[in-house]
């Protein structure tokens, strides 16, 4: 006898579990892709750009010879600053997007369902 909506005295019927799995496993696999991709964080008009992975591993900084001013070292500071937070923005909306699409098959699960990456940072 399968439980349907009827025959579960608590209603609603179970969960599908083997989907909940295969989404579990989707999502993961998504997570990991993204882990993997490489995203190019820019400030100044492209003047500093900063190459980073989503282990934040940092794969390369690229600062242009104009942006490099003696007598103005806390600009290029700043260009520095913005490139690293651009780059961090991309890493955790890729994540996020990542994360965010699993399928739970109307379970709740509280306030579990935010550390899935579904709620709000």
């Amino acid at each position: 006898m399968t439980d349907t909506p009827d025959d579960n005295p608590l209603g609603g019927g179970m969960p599908d579990l083997g989907g909940l799995l295969e989404s579990a496993q989707q999502m993961m696999a998504s997570a990991q892709a993204a882990a993997s991709q490489i995203v190019e964080g820019v400030a100044g008009g492209g003047l500093v750009k900063v190459q980073v992975d989503g282990h934040f591993d940092f794969h390369s900084i690229s600062i242009d010879p104009s942006a490099v001013d003696p007598d103005d070292i806390q600009l290029l500071e700043d260009l520095v600053l913005a490139a690293l937070r651009d780059a961090s923005t991309q890493l955790q909306s890729g994540q996020q997007g990542a994360m965010g699409g699993i399928d739970l098959g109307g379970l709740d699960l509280g306030g579990l369902g935010g550390m899935l990456g579904g709620g709000d940072q």
